[in-house]
């Protein structure tokens, strides 16, 4: 049975200022999405969120890309909005740049994921949502997981792995794709994802067959908009176990919390900090980022789930370091590495300060 798992997301308003999602918001996507389950449009659903980001997981048959499935998540954020409207959330409906729907979600501010798939005997998926970051945010884990043996020992000893895995690169600036393949051609790779603002890991699929291994969202609002209205705070999604990493090989590549843009205001450095679902409230400086891991088991199209797997304990070091990096970057105040780099800020008051001040700088003598 091919079934398409759609991960779609948007910041429909903030309980208090970024920080976390009012029940009401969460009880009126469930609403929703329950009556076009009874109605037959959706196999299964599950609402979840990151933060003040609202994100709808929805199964279906109906393939990626469905002007259906886009209509009813947009409808969705649209009740919402109007919600924190009234409620007086903060930045109600900010990631929805346009007030009619145009057919499907591309440059209308939302983000998503999508992934069609035959379900094989047991079909374990990793659904991760993030708060307070970009999509570039997944490039490093995703490397782990499909690229490197050290993170990943089933590239090395699963036969069905040992080919390894082709990477669709997305330059988010020119809006062009790549497909890299790797282990071959490993170094390309890095040589681009490593530039995570403009370079993004979009796909990863199984050499051996071409099977889909993960999709990530890479829409860049900020480019969308013309102007800062956010961070993009993305969503992946991951297959696991016979012929794709295990789970415990995916959710090893989040035991380092490596550095990742986002945080305050989108313009600053900070940890991504792995957290169970209750703790993805990010406060301190608006964060650290967070991010969350949803395992759910498909089962003719239903979600059986999901398992809240960053609950974990042994997850605990991992949090730690990462508010010791909170501690050293916060330190920086408005210097870089913490302020993003200058090419990054030029969506917040950059152009405007170098505007004002423009006139007053001369050329300097020899």
């Amino acid at each position: 049975m091919r079934v398409t798992v759609s991960v779609l997301k948007a910041d429909v308003g903030g309980f208090v200022g970024h920080s976390n999602m009012h029940p009401r918001l969460v009880e009126i996507a469930r609403e929703s999405l329950d009556a076009a389950k009874i109605d037959g449009k959706i196999i299964d659903y599950y609402v979840a969120y990151c933060g003040d980001d609202l994100n709808l997981i929805v199964t279906h048959t109906k393939g990626e890309d469905s002007p259906e499935i886009h209509k009813l998540a947009w409808d969705v954020f649209l009740r919402c909005t109007e919600a924190a409207k009234k409620l007086k959330l903060y930045g109600a409906g900010q990631d929805l740049l346009s007030d009619a729907f145009s057919g499907n979600l591309k440059g209308m501010g939302p983000g998503y994921a999508e992934m069609e798939l035959e379900e094989r005997k047991s079909e374990p998926i990793i659904i991760f949502m993030a708060d307070k970051t970009s999509p570039g945010a997944w490039n490093l884990p995703l490397y782990k997981i499909f690229a490197d043996p050290f993170n990943t020992p089933g590239l090395v000893i699963d036969p069905s792995m040992h080919d390894g895995f082709v990477f669709e690169v997305m330059d988010v600036v020119d809006n062009k794709v790549a497909l890299l393949s790797t282990p071959e051609e490993s170094y390309d790779l890095l040589v681009l994802i490593g530039a995570s603002s403009r370079y993004m890991v979009r796909s990863v699929y199984r050499k051996s067959d071409g099977a889909i291994a993960a999709k990530a969202s890479v829409q860049r609002l900020n480019f969308m908009a013309g102007r800062y209205v956010g961070k993009d705070d993305p969503v992946l999604v991951v297959r696991c176990q016979s012929g794709f990493p295990a789970v415990g090989e995916v959710l090893e590549a989040f035991a380092f919390p490596h550095l990742v843009e986002g945080w305050m205001r989108g313009s600053h450095n900070g940890p991504l900090m792995p957290v169970a679902f209750e703790d993805a409230t990010p406060a301190r400086f608006d964060g650290p980022p967070r991010v969350i891991a949803a395992g759910f088991q498909l089962s003719d199209g239903q979600l059986i789930g999901p398992v809240d797997l960053f609950r974990d304990r042994s997850f605990d070091y991992t949090r730690v370091k990462a508010l010791e990096i909170t501690d050293y970057m916060r330190r920086h105040g408005p210097f870089e590495p913490h302020r993003l780099h200058l090419e990054e800020m030029e969506y917040t008051t950059l152009p405007d300060v170098l505007k004002k001040l423009g006139s007053r700088f001369k050329d300097a003598e020899d």
